[in-house]
């Protein structure tokens, strides 16, 4: 399969902090590549890098086999960019938002009308096309901010947080959108901070934490870095301090996190330290509500890898 994005050793700084440290990554033509990461891991700021929205300090890139620095515009012509926060004239209509952007790509004419009518039907919008972006809702103005970016049909799709504080509605119909333009033969960098978003289309997956990738695979290449570890999953009343202490100390326990009510126990054998989980709750006189024990998955390999979940 060809690489469609290549960063080799890519540096970018802000003075004297490091926010993509010599960072590396080839994502292949016709696939969902999923990019992982928390709050300043540098996945924006790799964006929009790849993008030409940013310059590099260091290293290369190469989109379609174009490097961003030697043929910027060619590059940007090959890209469509959702960015994460919402790119958008709220006081034009969706028709006149989509083809102001159209034409900075150039289209004209009917193709123009074609290509935007086009985008306004794949994402739904056709029948509020003469209405302004301010009296929509925040799923409808994201599925706008997709139209704007796909009129020039690019090769490259580049989609940062783009259901950030939209209904489940919006959410399942941007994801059905992001599979369907790959089906079309567009390739696809998705950025989430939910953990299921990216396992429910991804191809590949790369893990970024502290400006670069520590990980990078398939969803069944990367369970397979922590085949070794189980979750015991605990809702319970009267959670205390002291009781998170006595499990963490526990010789077999990994790590335990906790949410409110909500108890996550990490050890190599749910089946072979579940009763010792229990005896020490009941110890403590915790009432159990729910028990689920889950083999490993994306959010367990990134706690594995970082110590913190995606949403710290």
């Amino acid at each position: 399969m060809a690489v469609f994005l290549q960063m080799k050793d890519v540096v970018k700084r802000y003075g004297s902090k490091l926010s993509v440290d010599h960072m590396n990554l080839e994502v292949n033509e016709g696939e969902i590549f999923g990019l992982l990461g928390p709050n300043g891991a540098g996945k924006s700021t790799s964006i929009n890098m790849i993008c030409g929205l940013l310059s590099k300090d260091q290293g290369s890139i190469k989109v379609d086999g174009i490097s961003i620095e030697e043929q910027p515009l060619e590059v940007k012509r090959r890209i469509g960019l959702v960015p994460q926060d919402l790119a958008l004239y709220e006081e034009m209509s969706a028709w006149d938002n989509v083809t102001f952007f159209a034409k900075l790509y150039g289209l004209r004419g009917n193709l123009l009308k074609e290509r935007v009518e086009e985008a306004l039907e794949f994402v739904g919008l056709q029948d509020r096309a003469k209405e302004r972006p301010s009296t929509f809702s925040g799923g409808m103005k994201r599925r706008l901010n997709i139209a704007c970016s796909i009129t020039h049909r690019p090769k490259l799709i580049i989609m940062d947080e783009p259901t950030v504080g939209i209904d489940p509605q919006s959410r399942n119909h941007i994801l059905e959108s992001v599979k369907t333009l790959n089906r079309m033969g567009s390739t696809v960098i998705y950025t989430s901070h939910y953990m299921e978003e990216v396992a429910a289309i991804s191809d590949r997956v790369a893990i970024m934490d502290q400006g670069h990738v520590i990980a990078c695979g398939t969803q069944q290449e990367l369970r397979a870095r922590v085949a070794h570890e189980e979750k015991i999953i605990l809702t319970a009343d009267g959670i205390t301090q002291d009781l998170i202490e006595q499990l963490t100390i526990h010789p077999r326990v990994r790590r335990v996190t906790q949410n409110d009510s909500e108890i996550q126990v990490y050890v190599p054998s749910a089946q072979n330290e579940l009763q010792d989980i229990l005896f020490i709750c009941s110890k403590h006189d915790t009432i159990l509500r729910t028990l689920q024990c889950e083999e490993p998955d994306l959010e367990t390999l990134f706690l594995s890898l970082t110590g913190r979940t995606l949403r710290d």
